[in-house]
This record gives structure tokens, C-alpha cells and sequence, in this order.
């Protein structure tokens, strides 16, 4: 029995040991199994996370492009090609904007920088992120690569650059017909080559708007002793012309202002160039004869003493009348003097200057009469008193005896005193008048209290020695109105 049992014992035993060899080789199996499979996945995996360090992960999208498997160079070149701005903006000095198309000059945007630094960063399990979910991304061009020695000749090609090449070098004051300007070629020159430098850095750093004023392209070439006296030159032109237009002539109801289109022509100029010369001061020199042709002017347009007019008589018809005692006249020498001597100082301040008059009427202006005057129609015996435009007084009135050689004369005269209580005096004759305003030498208008009737045709055959006879009431009136200067326009 006990052997039996010691056998039994050994027989499981051995069972055991079986079963254990067994289970080390299955284990060892499958450790080897794994090992050798797990190796080419790890593999894999390596090559791949290797080769998305280098070119771009599935399910990327950069501006529009596909960008899965390629290379930094080829979706660079992708980028480039479906860029589509091709123009490159010039902005010079005066705000023109120039353009130069990228195909003419071989320019190309460059987004290798860019591309290179958005790739790099990654961590080598990024792209099995991308599998589930794809990437659009915008790239902004790094740079701009071109042709230099193409980009230089469109560059010269620009009508401004190509005019600065042609540019002469200098200052000079220019005379045109009947002004002045500065032809200044020294001032704001483009520095061609510092500007094409400009333009280059620009697309190297990836811009295609160019600003060359803004910049610090453009540089003010050194005078010349000629140049300066240019400059000093167009310096007294300019102040002359500032002060001299300081100036301006009160006419009365016109004002003339001395702009520079006239007193241009006061200048002495030299005769091939007209550009103006200097006195012995180094002033610009005045030319008081062409000064004096101007006040000339001036009169003619406003003198009217002496001269005859058209004047609208209240019964509705136009006559001309000659000015007598009244009408204005300019002081010619004293206003030429005046003038040249204004322009040749320095420092004008602004002034309105009244001119001087020989003889000035009751109002200044072209039209001296104006809106109040006294209005003697002697076909009519009418007298008409009209203040500002407006009808103050209308009678009837008996003027000079025409049948016996007195008629009043006609003209425009003046109210040049105004007396009270007057005898007036005359071959055979003494009458007293309360009111005597004289007009003309001895001919004036005056109350006349020995008349009862006034008007009609009385002074063909008992008129006045030559005044206007007036009704005492209606005198009262236009003593009391009438002021001393004015005018008074008699007619037939």
C-alpha cells in the first residue's frame, strides 16, 4: 500500500513539472510573438513620426492649399502661384501712388520662413491628431525674392524716377508773362539709389507698399553761390507781393485792392529776362512811371469834373449833362507819390487809403451824384429833392428869364453855402430872401415870396435873373434838408 501511494506521488509530480515546462514555453512564445511584432509597429510609427517632421500631416489646409505630404519648398510653391495680389504700390513725395507689376520685375512670394516655423514646433503625435480632424490655417508671405537687375529697370522705368534722372541741378526765380515763381531743383530730390534699397528691404520683409517720402528718400542738394542769390531774390518777390497787397484804395462805394497782377507792373525789370532789379539799396526797384500810368488809369475811370453824363430825370426820359462846378478829380502827382513811396518801404501793415482829390463830390464812387440830389427841370419847372434814392419834396419853380437873356444855365452844380435872411443884389435890382443856397456863382436856389404862382411857362417871359424861384413852404423844407456839397442837376 505504501508502495503504491509513493508511486501515485512521483506520477503527479511529474504531471506537474509537465504541465510548467509547458506554460515557460507558451510565456516565452508569446513574449517573442509580441516583441517581434510590436518592433515594426514601433517602426512605423517612427517613420512616420519622422517623416511628418519633414512634410506636412494629412488633413492640412494653409490659404486654400492641400498641403498633405508635401515638402516645406512645394507648398511654397503652391502658396506662390495662387497668390493673388501682383502688384507692387510706389508712393512718392507728392502722394502719386506707382505701381510695378511682380511678373515684369520677377518678384515671388517667398513663405519658406513661415512654412519652416509653423512645422517645426510640432511634437511627433501631432499628426495622429489630424487624422480625426483637419487644420485650416492661414500664413502671412514671409518674403519677396525678385530679379534684381529686372526689379532695378521697372523701378527707373516709373515716369517720376525716370524725371528725377533727368533733372538739372539749381534755383532760379522764373518770369511768365506777368508773374513770378521759384523754379527750385535743389529741394526734395529723390535719391534714386537709396530708394531702390528701400524698395528691396521692403520685399525682403514682405511688403508691397512702399511710402519713399515717408521713408527718408528724398534729400535737398547743397546751393550755390547763385543759388543763394536766387533764393534771396525770390524772397523780396514774395515780400513785396505780401505787402503790397496790404494795400487798398477806398473809392468810396468801391474798394480797389492792389493784388499782385497790379503791382507786378510797378516793378523795373531787366528787358531779356524781366526778372525785376534792385536800387542801390538791393531793394527791388520801383518804376514810378509805370506807377503814374496806373493813378492815371485810376482817374480817368473815376474823374468826372468836366466831363458830361447821362442822367435819369424823374419825368421818365434820359439826358446828358455836363459837370460844372461839381464832380470829383484825383490828385495824379500826390497819389503817385504816395504810392511809390508805400511800395519801396518795409514792414507795410494793411491799410485802406483814401486818395487825394483835386475835387471831391458830395459822394465818392463812380457814380458821385448817388441817392440824394436836388433835380431842377427847367422844360418842366420842376424841382424834385430825393434823399437816399427816395422822392422827399416835389415843386413848382420859375428858373431864369429866357426871353431876356438869363435863362439858368444847365449842368451839375453844387449847394456850396446856405445863408438866411439875404438881400441879393443885381443890375437893378435888391430882393430879400429868407433862404438863399447858391448853386453857381451868383445863381443859387432861394425862396421868392413876391411870386404867387409858380410853374408852367412863367420863365419865358417873367423869369428869374438866372435862380430857381422857389415857393416859401416847400424852401423851408429843403433848407432844412439840404446839406452843404449837394449836388444839383439842372436841365432843359
Amino acid at each position: 500500500m505504501q508502495s503504491m501511494t509513493d508511486g501515485k506521488k512521483k506520477i503527479d509530480g511529474c504531471s506537474r513539472m509537465k504541465k510548467h515546462g509547458i506554460l515557460k514555453k507558451s510565456i516565452r512564445f508569446c513574449v517573442i510573438f509580441l516583441l517581434f511584432g510590436a518592433a515594426p509597429a514601433m517602426g512605423v510609427f517612427l517613420l512616420l513620426a519622422q517623416y511628418y517632421q519633414e512634410h506636412f500631416p494629412v488633413n492640412t489646409w494653409i490659404n486654400g492649399v492641400y498641403c498633405t505630404g508635401k515638402t516645406v519648398a512645394e507648398v511654397n510653391e503652391e502658396l506662390a502661384c495662387a497668390q493673388e495680389t501682383n502688384l507692387i504700390h510706389i508712393l512718392d513725395a507728392e502722394g502719386t501712388e506707382w505701381v510695378i507689376p511682380m511678373e515684369e520685375a520677377e518678384v515671388r512670394p517667398d513663405y519658406t520662413q513661415a512654412l519652416t516655423s509653423y512645422l517645426n514646433p510640432k511634437d511627433m503625435f501631432y499628426w495622429l491628431k489630424q487624422l480625426q480632424m483637419p487644420v485650416s490655417d492661414c500664413l502671412a508671405v514671409s518674403n519677396y525674392v525678385a530679379d534684381e537687375e529686372k526689379l532695378r529697370v521697372c523701378f527707373e522705368m516709373l515716369p517720376f524716377v525716370a524725371g528725377e534722372r533727368d533733372r538739372a541741378a539749381g534755383v532760379k526765380v522764373v518770369c511768365t508773362g506777368e508773374e513770378y515763381y521759384l523754379q527750385d531743383d535743389n529741394t526734395y530730390r529723390l535719391n534714386r539709389d537709396k530708394a531702390f534699397g528701400y524698395l528691396k528691404d521692403s520685399l525682403s520683409q514682405g511688403r508691397l507698399q512702399v511710402d519713399l517720402l515717408a521713408a527718408g528718400c528724398y534729400e535737398d542738394l547743397p546751393d550755390s553761390g547763385e543759388d543763394k542769390l536766387q533764393r534771396t531774390l525770390w524772397a523780396q518777390i514774395v515780400n513785396y507781393r505780401d505787402q503790397s497787397s496790404h494795400i487798398a484804395y477806398d473809392m468810396g462805394t468801391e474798394t480797389i485792392e492792389l493784388t499782385f497782377d497790379v503791382t507786378f507792373h510797378f516793378l523795373k525789370k531787366d528787358e531779356g529776362t524781366g526778372l525785376p532789379l534792385l536800387d542801390e539799396n538791393g531793394s527791388l526797384a520801383i518804376e514810378e512811371q509805370n506807377v503814374r500810368f496806373w493813378v492815371e488809369q485810376l482817374a480817368e475811370k473815376y474823374n468826372t469834373y468836366g466831363t458830361e453824363r447821362e442822367f435819369a430825370a424823374t419825368r421818365g426820359d434820359v439826358v446828358k449833362v455836363k459837370y460844372g462846378t461839381y464832380g470829383t478829380k484825383l490828385d495824379v502827382e500826390a497819389e503817385t507819390a504816395y504810392l511809390t513811396e508805400v511800395l519801396r518801404a518795409e514792414g507795410i501793415e494793411s491799410q485802406v487809403h483814401v486818395p487825394t482829390y483835386l475835387k471831391q463830390g458830395y459822394v465818392r464812387g463812380l457814380d458821385d451824384i448817388g441817392g440824394t440830389y436836388i433835380e431842377i427841370d427847367m422844360t418842366e419847372q420842376k424841382m424834385y429833392y430825393y434823399v437816399e434814392g427816395e422822392l422827399s419834396l416835389e415843386t413848382d419853380v420859375v428858373t431864369g428869364h429866357t426871353g431876356g437873356g438869363h435863362g439858368t444855365p444847365s449842368g451839375i452844380y453844387y449847394v456850396y453855402a446856405k445863408e438866411r435872411n439875404r438881400i441879393l443884389r443885381g443890375p437893378g435890382y435888391a430882393s430879400f430872401v429868407k433862404y438863399w443856397m447858391p448853386v453857381r456863382g451868383g445863381i443859387g436856389i432861394h425862396d421868392a415870396n413876391w411870386r404867387s404862382v409858380f410853374g408852367g411857362t412863367i420863365y419865358k417871359t417873367n423869369g428869374s435873373h438866372g435862380c430857381i424861384n422857389t415857393p416859401t413852404a416847400v424852401m423851408t423844407q429843403l433848407y432844412d434838408g439840404a446839406e452843404i456839397g449837394t449836388p444839383v442837376i439842372m436841365f432843359y
